[in-house]
């Protein structure tokens, strides 16, 4: 077994970072520390509005970059739109964040992986395009054609070298592209990127 997950905790609310602590500090394979100083640092707050999603950017400019896991009372799903958009990695409704299912998220996150309560991906994805655009995904203007047509053809499972022969680019220009697109919107692969194109109602 590894060392244990450095992890700290964020609050607007003293309370919710005392309890958010508590459960924390129950988990084995964490470690509670600074969260200057931690690989993940779990936000919790009341509901992602604009000044929480402000702390989830301040918290990922952090010296180590930690990922963020975002607890909230209340979580819908145009909220874990604006969420991911902002850079979190993982998110739960305060209800589920128990120590097994809190430790889960963390961990994942660690990993780099991003991880969403089935109902909340379930309600994103059946949300209309129009509803997810207005519930602030993204929209055409903040993707140029050539990002959206990679896009698509990512989506469709094409090969980087299958993608440049169809819209006549070198393999390298799709790489850039790609890339460009993941640390934009702070997504961890193209896997993620089309996941999140999808939910925002954009493919």
């Amino acid at each position: 077994m590894g060392a244990p997950v450095t992890v700290g905790v964020v609050a607007l609310d003293p309370v919710l970072e005392a309890g958010t602590r508590t459960t924390l500090l129950a988990c084995p394979d964490l470690t509670v520390c600074e969260p200057v100083d931690a690989r993940v640092a779990v936000l919790t707050v009341d509901r992602p509005g604009p000044a929480e999603l402000d702390m989830v950017r301040a918290t990922r400019a952090l010296r180590h970059s930690p990922a963020v896991v975002l607890v909230a009372g209340s979580l819908a799903s145009g909220d874990v739109l604006h969420a991911l958009a902002a850079g979190a990695r993982g998110l739960l409704p305060r209800r589920d964040a128990d120590a097994a299912r809190l430790a889960h998220a963390v961990l994942a996150a660690s990993r780099d992986d991003c991880t969403l309560p089935p109902h909340l991906l379930e309600q994103l994805l059946d949300r209309p395009a129009d509803v997810r655009h207005a519930a602030g995904g993204w929209t055409d203007g903040m993707l140029s054609d050539r990002e959206r047509s990679v896009l698509r053809l990512l989506a469709d499972g094409h090969e980087t070298a299958e993608i440049a022969r169809r819209l006549a680019y070198s393999p390298r220009t799709v790489t850039t592209v790609v890339h460009d697109i993941t640390q934009r919107f702070r997504l961890r692969n193209r896997a993620h990127a089309v996941a999140y194109a999808l939910r925002a109602g954009l493919l």
